[in-house]
């Protein structure tokens, strides 16, 4: 079975990573709560499609 991205290999995948933990230090740093500062990261997820992240984001909130 094979990947089907390799962030370490194709450059535009490397890119998109760092502009998501841009985005996610933009949240971490602001003064909303934490458990809206994971709603944020919750909802992010769900309207990017992102089954993965959207389960990984609520268990963190959890």
């Amino acid at each position: 079975m094979d990947a089907r991205l390799n962030l370490f290999g194709n450059p535009v995948a490397g890119k998109v990573l760092r502009h998501i933990n841009s985005a996610g230090k933009a949240v971490s740093d602001s003064t909303l709560p934490a458990a809206t500062q994971e709603l944020v990261k919750i909802r992010a997820s769900q309207i990017n499609g992102c089954g993965f992240c959207t389960d990984m984001h609520t268990k963190d909130a959890t």
